[in-house]
């Protein structure tokens, strides 16, 4: 079974990159590629993941553990399985820190109050001696986000960070990201099934299906003219505000199982405008207009 299969996907110096799509598309376990933490029995099989000149794919574990965390750093989307319970939060960032500088024990814990205290937690001091479920949802985010950007890192992969959170504490939270990525210059890879977060956050959007890119191109394009039979049926299931809608569209069926994915396009089973071939052949990936990549009959 391949979760995700013949995917490419760029992410430039200080660009937002956002993927989308349903749960079990894949989204996760393409972040999780990049950083080389697939769980096993799963593995990465062939293709290239390039940062900075470097196939992280060929590096060792040594050399693997100190990008991760480093120059790349990554927000999981449940704090409370990526927090130890069993230690102060402010003594895991500062033991992030230690093992990416050069730098003493006190030091390292100056600098992970002062962490703290740039994403926005009250009191720094005392959420430092705080363990994890003594904080809320919010603020345990809050400390995941520090202890991502503590070590500059030139690209933060987050991986649906604002879920299960309010709606007060999810546009702080975007509020962050944003803030860090225009001091810092951080790039973001942004893996979210939100399509209302994509579009305050994004630059650049690749909409995944069954794991597999069926289009991606500048937020502003996409949203206005998705080419897609699958993105336009994902941005007609959002409400707005502005339009009053008497039911909920939904996109009828389920995202198919990878162990016995249908044949030809994925996603025909579901699709209100499959043709012909959709259910003999898989169709490629083509710039349809310009910049506008999409994987559809419909445009070959």
């Amino acid at each position: 079974m391949r979760a995700i299969d013949d995917i490419d996907v760029d992410v430039d110096s200080n660009q937002t990159v956002a993927i989308v799509g349903e749960s079990g598309c894949g989204k996760t376990m393409t972040a999780l590629s990049v950083m080389r933490l697939i769980p096993r029995p799963g593995r990465i099989v062939n293709g290239e993941i390039r940062f900075r000149g470097r196939d992280l794919l060929k590096l060792s574990q040594t050399e693997m553990r100190e990008i991760r965390g480093g120059e790349i750093s990554m927000i999981f989307q449940d704090p409370m399985t990526f927090l130890n319970p069993v230690f102060k939060v402010g003594d895991q960032i500062a033991e992030s820190i230690v093992l990416h500088h050069t730098i003493d024990e006190d030091a390292a814990k100056n600098k992970a109050v002062e962490a703290i205290g740039m994403v926005g937690i009250p009191t720094p001091e005392r959420a430092y001696n705080s363990y994890p479920h003594q904080l809320s949802g919010g603020m345990r985010q809050r400390i995941l986000i520090a202890m991502s950007l503590v070590s500059d890192p030139s690209l933060l992969i987050a991986d649906e960070p604002t879920t299960a959170l309010d709606v007060t504490t999810q546009a702080q939270i975007l509020h962050l990201l944003k803030e860090f990525k225009s001091r810092l210059r951080t790039s973001i890879l942004l893996i979210t099934h939100d399509l209302g977060i994509v579009a305050d956050l994004a630059d650049t959007v690749y909409v995944m299906y069954a794991g597999n890119i069926v289009e991606h191109a500048d937020v502003f394009s996409l949203y206005r003219k998705p080419l897609h039979p699958y993105t336009a049926a994902l941005l007609r299931s959002v409400l707005s505000i502005d339009e009053f809608a008497e039911e909920l569209v939904t996109i009828e069926g389920s995202v198919p199982s990878l162990l016995s994915p249908p044949k030809g396009c994925k996603f025909h089973p579901r699709c209100s405008k499959r043709l012909e071939i959709c259910d003999q052949k898989a169709p490629a990936v083509r710039e349809v207009e310009e910049n506008h990549y999409a994987s559809c009959w419909l445009h070959l």
